[in-house]
């Protein structure tokens, strides 16, 4: 037992190199291209702190308060705990490694698989609930384990408390746990579930998810609306066989790291007692793919793969010299090497464009049509331009005209853009019927100005024309690449009684769904 604590502790400061290059890496690329359409929305929350919103649950809000109140209102602040929980998926990760039985090429394959794959890279430095789900997916595992090996019930209760805060975070979590305990069922490790202390665990998750759950049924269960808006936007377009080559394409080279650990689970002997964590595995990916759920979903059941296959890697290499464990090393980090800056923002603009362009790359966005740059890269473009436009129509009027002044914005990114990064210009909070937005947008929009920020290059407004004095164009997004390039921004003068009348009817509609 000392020996084992000996290794353990051992291992554990080797691995600490590994945490500190993805930690490098990230901020690395932590300024660059700007706030990301999402993290706008996230940051915009924690001002507006509740047990629940829209979109996601209330953990992500309470990240954006800390980081705001502490840190400012940058960009770096804002990703500074997204490079930090990327690091700990790291530290888990070989820690499962270690539980598992591997040393340190098993830690040094399974984590170096982990930070260059670009299913990771591109999901963990945006300030959004995915890294810190992926990590609590980790950390359930790495708990289990952990219970297995030692029979100590503290890691069931702390298993407990981190399914709550995982479904505080996503609700995808409690979709996992149940993978997790269908998982045991089906194996010999089901007899570690008949006891009092799983009992209490689970007792504990429900009391920290507890308040969510009720806010949901208060608002009426937008989680609901929520997946439908979501499932006829962008999940419908989602075919089986498109999921399939996503999930298989994700990690790039590291595939082969993967899917020996999943092998070793299934089919080694060594392996036997964590079998369940294949069997989960299999439970997920058909439950995410008969659901049409987006990639990005399943990402938090690959490091518990990585790491059985690291493991697998050093059995079969158990004899062989450095050279050749070195070789292997390069030969899975290389070509996801060269993927780089592809996922994570580590060049210029330009440069990032031209490497998509020299690899022949043409990511396909929401709008199944292909680009040259990454659907998260141009939609961490244009806001500063937004902001700034917007600034400028406001500024155009009299100090007594502001006074008298709203602003409405159609999308959440550009509301949220104009909610944090407006914050400099010193405008007023930005009225919006989309998203959580509906939440707090101002009961009414009767203003004798509204400065009307229009998502489809001025279509929108054109329904409110009969009913205002005039309609002046300020400008419009023209970043090249921005995904919101010909965003229009107008200023509406004197509206009618009608304007108002209209937007109240929809907001009364969004706030019951």
């Amino acid at each position: 037992m000392h020996s084992y604590k000996n290794n353990r502790s051992k291992y554990s400061y080797f691995l600490l190199i590994f945490v500190a290059l993805k930690i490098g890496l990230n901020l690395l690329a932590i300024s660059n291209f700007g706030f990301q359409r999402d993290e706008l929305l996230h940051l915009t929350l924690g001002d507006h702190l509740d047990w629940g919103f829209k979109e996601v649950p209330p953990f992500i809000a309470v990240l954006a308060k800390i980081t705001t109140t502490v840190l400012g209102n940058s960009v770096f602040a804002a990703r500074i705990f997204s490079t930090l929980f990327s690091g700990l998926i790291i530290w888990f990760t070989g820690q499962i490694v270690i539980e598992l039985g591997g040393k340190k090429f098993a830690i040094t394959l399974a984590c170096l698989a982990l930070i260059f794959s670009p299913a990771f890279e591109a999901s963990g430095y945006l300030f959004q609930p995915v890294v810190f789900d992926q990590l609590w997916w980790v950390l359930a595992v790495y708990l289990l384990i952990r219970y297995m090996n030692t029979s100590l019930p503290v890691y069931v209760y702390l298993l407990g408390v981190v399914i709550g805060i995982g479904l505080l975070t996503k609700y995808t979590m409690g979709f996992f746990a149940i993978a997790l305990i269908l998982g045991l069922l089906a194996t010999k490790q089901r007899k570690l579930l008949w006891n009092k202390h799983i009992l209490f665990a689970a007792l504990i998750a429900l009391l920290i998810f507890l308040p969510n759950l009720v806010w949901q049924f208060r608002h009426h269960l937008p989680v609901v609306t929520h997946m439908k808006t979501l499932r006829s936007q962008q999940l419908d377009y989602i075919k089986p066989g498109d999921f399939i080559k996503q999930e298989l394409l994700v990690n790039g080279i590291a595939l082969f790291i993967w899917l020996i650990g999943f092998g070793f689970l299934l089919f080694s002997a060594r392996l036997r007692k964590f079998q369940f964590m294949a069997f989960a595995f299999v439970l997920i990916f058909t439950f995410l793919l008969a659901m049409k759920g987006k990639e990005y979903y399943l990402f938090g059941a690959f490091p518990m793969l990585f790491a059985a296959g690291g493991f697998g890697y050093e059995r079969w290499m158990k004899s062989k010299g450095y050279v050749l464990r070195t070789v292997i090393i390069l030969f899975f980090t290389l070509p996801n090497l060269l993927l780089l800056p592809l996922a994570l923002p580590i060049f210029s603009l330009d440069q990032t464009m031209a490497t998509f362009k020299f690899l022949h790359i043409a990511p396909k966005w929401e709008d199944q049509k292909e680009h040259w740059l990454s659907q998260d890269y141009a939609d961490m473009l244009g806001w500063d331009e937004l902001t700034e436009k917007v600034a400028k129509a406001y500024n155009s009027l009299t100090p007594e005209q502001q006074k008298h002044t709203q602003i409405y914005a159609d999308n959440y990114g550009e509301a949220g853009a104009i909610h944090h990064i407006g914050k400099q210009y010193h405008l007023p909070d930005v009225a919006s019927l989309n998203s959580s937005f509906t939440l707090w947008t101002p009961d009414s929009l009767n203003a004798r100005y509204i400065i009307y920020v229009d998502d489809d290059g001025g279509k929108n407004v054109q329904k409110f024309k009969s009913f205002i004095d005039s309609c002046i164009k300020i400008g419009e997004i023209e970043f090249p690449y921005a995904r919101e390039k010909g965003t229009g921004i107008y200023l509406l003068v004197n509206p009618k009684p009608e304007v108002n009348q209209v937007y109240m009817k929809e907001l009364a509609q969004k706030r019951l769904e």
